[in-house]
């Protein structure tokens, strides 16, 4: 795998309120694919269009997809706290799961 490039985690919104999280080496490019209905088997393909609400640049591929794995485990709840950087609310979510309930 290659490292030392380029690479972005992202979550759109999509047009019925659902969220989308993927990994990409060109960001601007995977925007337009959705918004365009490059594929038709994509999850995005019968929401769009779609809205970037959050991105973040990697340099390894590794760590890309380790944060993109991580993500989508994430509630949505916890995915909006992260749209706006709250790490405090993150962190409440976060302990929420670990005791049983759902974050």
């Amino acid at each position: 795998m290659k490292s030392g490039h380029n690479y972005y985690v992202y979550i759109v919104k999509c047009a019925d309120g659902l969220y989308y999280t993927g990994v990409t080496n060109d960001l601007e490019r995977r925007l337009a694919e959705h918004n365009d209905g490059y594929h038709p088997g994509c999850f995005t393909f019968k929401r769009r269009p779609v809205e970037l609400m959050y991105e973040e640049h990697f340099h390894h591929i590794k760590k890309a997809i380790a944060w993109e794995k991580k993500l989508k485990g994430w509630s949505r709840k916890k995915k909006e706290a992260l749209f706006t950087r709250d790490w405090p609310l993150i962190s409440q979510l976060a302990k929420s799961n670990k005791s049983g309930s759902k974050s």
